[in-house]
């Protein structure tokens, strides 16, 4: 409301006045404040005070000095504006309107306690008819629901919700399982794949599903990302046919034992090919999907999901979720009680909170590690300088600045398969600093690349490396122009992953690109072994290389492991269906409330 605004501007221009305490001003110094006529401030003041916000006691003639008391703090009315705002689904202008009143940990701690009752669930009742909405606040900016185009957890995790594969794996990454396919089959080469499309599948805006959008959706993919995560795969489709509108034969290259691993992916997700052409460039606004919810909207933030009653696998209980995306910086300042949410992820309980909620570890990961641009000239070809570097980049602590019970050192991308690190101990750093002396370090200024997400990360490596006497420089390089030529300036690149069902796919991609800056023999070891990866059926012995490879360049301290953390999903008594997908997020589709 306006008129809020407006009051909140008298009552910053008077600091020094207190609430009831009348105080003398003419009406033309107000007019001023506002940049408004003198009649138009007498209507502004006549509807401050039947709102018993202030009194004012108007002299006649326009020199006359009038007598202006403020009733209610600006705190007050900050509070009832940004909770309007909230109500209108506009949270970032409620936030900027909160940082604008001088610090005032009561307006904080009001808001917090309001703001708490509108995530979480809640039902609305009219006539018989009962609205189940889950409601939650997702510290990201959503960029795009385009499964070609996606680059972050929130946005993957959404368009879950909106798609579907052709096939999808179980949680521990052991089998797949049909999804939109019933049924496929390989031939002797296993390059050909063929898939038999479930009949009557439904897309949101109401067509049914044939084989001409899968054949679609893996085209679209080629052209608009051929260089996107798990390109290595898609770009080895040579041709495709459907013979029916339920059969689609798919022909590879060569034999790649990764892609029906990769056909599980959200990036492999099926679109409807006329929506696609109709919106072009804005589907990632507006995407259409098979999957269990359907987007509706996305104003100021909030992208709003509905229940697709027609879902071939059974309609969602719920019948609307609303994602509230806050940028993460004001979702540290603005948090909310964590007690009054219903579902939290990777979340940190303790406490009184910690006894009112139930807490699953999951097995999935991200880890954190650094990379050698061995590409570059300079000191780093030096095998004696890398081991000492990795010396000197100290994760006991790491550890101690990082803090936290879901965060813990590492040394594999398999530690189930690996032995544990030892018990920590004290730095030695004078140790440290003539180890790196010996190695012909002199004190010369490293670059550490990596992208906008992981600055806090890398700025705790920087004063880790700083305490041994490595000064480094952190350069920031937007996710989507990581993986090209940007990167190739810098002596090191602070990388994450997750390990969760996807983890052969990942690491697959993750060698890959640490091809680009390794040196002639290890970019051969990383084909030679990528090669044998995709032409193995067996897990077990897929495992084994990968072990192999993770071995060979740790000992020649080209990959530097840093810590790992592990997800936590809390979720409230009330909550019932519980069923977890990747990285630990809840499949919305299977979740109720009592």
């Amino acid at each position: 409301m306006k008129i809020r605004r407006h009051y909140l501007a008298l009552r910053r221009s008077y600091p020094s006045i207190q609430e009831n305490i009348s105080f003398e001003v003419t009406t033309q110094e107000l007019a001023n404040l506002l940049d408004c006529t003198h009649r138009n401030m007498v209507l502004l003041l006549k509807r401050m005070q039947q709102e018993e916000w202030l009194t004012w006691e108007p002299k006649r003639g326009r020199g006359n000095r009038s007598a202006l008391s403020f009733l209610v703090s600006k705190e007050q009315v900050a509070l009832q504006e940004a909770q309007e705002m909230m109500q209108k689904q506009d949270l970032h202008a409620a936030l900027q309107l909160l940082q604008q009143v001088e610090e005032s940990p009561a307006l904080r701690d009001q808001f917090q306690e309001w703001l708490s009752g509108q995530f979480g669930f809640h039902s609305e009742v009219q006539g018989k008819r009962r609205t189940d909405i889950l409601r939650f606040p997702l510290p990201q900016t959503i960029y795009s629901l385009d499964p070609a185009a996606i680059h972050y957890t929130g946005e993957s995790h959404l368009v879950n919700q909106i798609f579907d594969g052709l096939v999808r794996i179980d949680p521990k990454g052991e089998h797949i399982l049909p999804q939109l396919a019933h049924a496929w089959d390989v031939d002797d080469t296993r390059t050909r794949w063929t898939f038999y499309l479930r009949k009557g599948v439904l897309f949101h805006h109401g067509r049914e599903l044939d084989s001409s959008d899968v054949k679609y959706s893996l085209e679209r993919l080629k052209r608009l990302a051929p260089l996107g995560l798990y390109s290595w795969v898609y770009s080895g489709i040579v041709s495709m046919d459907t013979p029916d509108d339920t059969t689609i034969r798919i022909q590879l290259s060569e034999r790649n034992e990764a892609f029906l691993a990769f056909l599980t992916t959200n990036r492999a997700s099926i679109v409807p090919q006329d929506a696609c052409i109709a919106a072009g460039e804005q589907f990632g606004e507006k995407p259409i999907g098979t999957g269990p919810f359907r987007f509706v909207g996305n104003e100021q933030g909030v992208w709003i999901l509905e229940a697709f009653a027609p879902y071939f696998q059974g309609r969602a209980f719920l019948d609307r979720v609303e994602v509230w995306t806050i940028a993460e910086e004001e979702a540290r300042e603005k948090h909310a009680e964590l007690q009054s949410f219903q579902v939290m992820h990777n979340a940190r309980l303790s406490g009184h909170a910690a006894e009112r909620w139930q807490q699953v570890r999951q097995s999935g990961m991200t880890c954190k590690f650094i990379t050698v641009n061995e590409q570059k000239d300079g000191l780093l070809a030096s095998p004696a300088i890398r081991a000492a570097i990795d010396l000197a980049t100290q994760r006991t602590e790491l550890l101690k600045l990082l803090s936290g019970d879901v965060i813990e050192g590492v040394n594999s991308f398999w530690p189930d398969k690996t032995k544990h690190l030892p018990e920590d101990a004290d730095c030695d750093w004078d140790m440290i600093k003539q180890e790196l002396a010996r190695s012909g370090y002199n004190g010369e200024t490293l670059e550490l690349a990596t992208i906008p997400q992981y600055a806090a990360d890398a700025e705790i490596i920087r004063q880790v490396c700083a305490k041994s006497g490595i000064p480094l420089h952190i350069n920031l390089i937007p996710a989507e122009q990581f993986k090209g030529t940007a990167r190739m300036s810098a002596d090191l690149l602070l990388f994450a992953i997750m390990l969760d069902e996807h983890r052969e796919l990942r690491l697959i991609d993750l060698y890959k690109s640490m091809q680009q800056h390794a040196l002639p023999e290890i970019h051969d070891m990383l084909e030679r072994s990528i090669r044998l990866l995709l032409s193995e059926q067996d897990r077990t012995r897929r495992e084994a290389i990968f072990l192999n490879i993770e071995a060979q360049l740790k000992e020649r301290h080209s990959l530097l492991f840093l810590y790992c953390k592990h997800l936590k999903t809390a979720f409230h008594p009330s909550v019932r269906g519980i069923s977890l997908e990747s990285l630990g997020w809840v499949r919305f589709r299977d979740i109720w409330f009592t």
